[in-house]
């Protein structure tokens, strides 16, 4: 498996770009299965989930090309109606197939899906809704299988705000007969965005970032070309290095108002944020002068869970405790075994994590055990006195496009050796 080789303690500066968000191309990748016809799909990052969508796809029949950033994909002779387990096993999203599958066809089946090992995400709130718009759902030997004639319209209520459970049952809606009503459904951006691309395909989507959704069933859709909005974790990640670096970065290519929670609480740490023409200025504080922050995760437009792993590895340097509550899920603190490794003085209880600043930390090797752990254990690698070998760093490519090289263009020192002990 390939290592991430880190030497920290240098100031980084320049300016780096985001990457088109993960969470918002594969539910539009998943989309372009309701309509006949070539989607193409704009600033999509090059990603090993990218590419395991397109292989879902490709296995369905569709036809996609990649063209640098863009991707098109051709869904016109979409047969197979089936995602493997071979496939769905690595990245839960695989899921988003289910909806825009038994809508068009009349017909799905889907592994059971799998992705990071960070709790419990079932997905019986997706299963729920398509029970209500009529399809008849059925598991069987790790499959999932939902048939309709054709999907009707119903009023939807989610116990709990699901991203991925939105998008689907928002998708499976688009082409029902009648109205669909989801209440309580998600506002992140990335369902804000999938929303907005089907409407360029001619649903009829209303209360967008809402979280009532209304949509009105039409009978066919057709193929866009929409380009998709910029990673908001990828921002807050940057936006965190910056930090606990006592870097200037300027952030390109991002949204300021899909990252407003990560802003606030990273400002609080001392880091000095400001919009400029071309993107973000972001300044951390000398080093030894980060203060320490309290953070509690909720759905959006709360501080995200995504950036939960980032926000300890920079406290874990501030001066002063820090409080941090997760309430997404419930299994999202195997970060804090590795930081431990560097010198941070971090103690969970239940859902909290107490993060008492130290004054430095100290490279070690460590062992990424999820996407967003990984994310954190380059922020802190960034920082560390001496050289972090970060395993498994597979995690990482699933959400970061490049890391390496956005961070050595920087000026920071890391380099990716191929292969090495698992």
């Amino acid at each position: 498996m390939d290592r991430l080789l880190i030497t920290g303690g240098r100031q980084l500066s320049g300016a780096v770009e985001i990457s088109g968000a993960k969470n918002a191309a594969l539910p539009l990748m998943a989309s372009t299965i309701l309509c006949k016809g070539e989607t193409l799909l704009r600033n999509i990052p090059n990603l090993k989930d990218i590419k395991t969508m397109s292989e879902v796809l490709a296995n369905m029949g569709a036809a996609i090309t990649v063209e640098g950033s863009c991707l098109r994909i051709n869904t016109d002779t979409l047969l197979n109606k089936e995602a493997p387990y071979e496939l769905v096993k690595t990245m839960r999203a695989s899921v988003l197939t289910l909806g825009p599958m038994v809508a068009r066809f009349g017909c799905a089946k889907v592994s059971l899906p799998g992705g990071c090992a960070i709790g419990a995400r079932p997905i019986n709130l997706h299963l729920m809704g398509l029970e209500k718009m009529g399809a008849k759902i059925t598991l069987s030997k790790g499959y999932v299988v939902a048939k309709a004639k054709r999907l009707k319209g119903a009023t939807i209520f989610c116990d709990i705000s699901t991203v991925t459970g939105t998008e689907n049952l928002m998708m499976a809606a688009a082409l029902a007969k009648g109205r669909t009503i989801i209440e309580n459904a998600a506002r992140e951006p990335e369902v804000e965005d999938l929303a907005n691309a089907l409407n360029k395909m001619g649903a009829k989507i209303a209360g967008i970032g809402s979280s009532v959704i209304e949509i009105e069933g039409v009978d066919e859709l057709h193929p866009v070309d929409y380009a998709i909005i910029p990673d908001r974790i990828e921002t807050g990640t940057f936006i965190s290095i910056a930090g606990i670096t006592g870097s200037n970065l300027l952030i390109k290519n991002c949204r300021y108002d899909h990252i407003l929670a990560i802003v606030e609480k990273l400002r609080e740490t001392g880091i000095t944020i400001t919009q400029e023409e071309d993107g973000l200025r972001v300044i951390g504080p000398p080093p030894g002068t980060l203060r320490p922050a309290d953070v509690k995760t909720m759905p959006f437009p709360g501080f995200p869970t995504d950036m939960q792993a980032q926000f300890i590895a920079l406290t874990s340097l501030a001066a002063g405790t820090s409080i941090v509550k997760e309430t997404i899920f419930e299994n999202r603190y195997m970060h804090v075994a590795e930081l431990r490794r560097m010198g941070a003085n971090i103690e969970i209880e239940d859902n909290i994590a107490t993060v008492r600043g130290v004054e430095k930390l100290i490279g070690a090797p460590v062992m990424a055990t999820d996407l967003r752990a990984s994310a954190s254990l380059v922020v802190a690698a960034l920082a560390a006195e001496g050289e972090t070998v970060i395993d498994r760093i597979y995690h990482l490519d699933r959400g970061y496009e490049k890391i390496e090289d956005k961070i050595s263009n920087l000026g920071g020192n890391i380099t990716r050796v191929k292969g090495g002990r698992a």
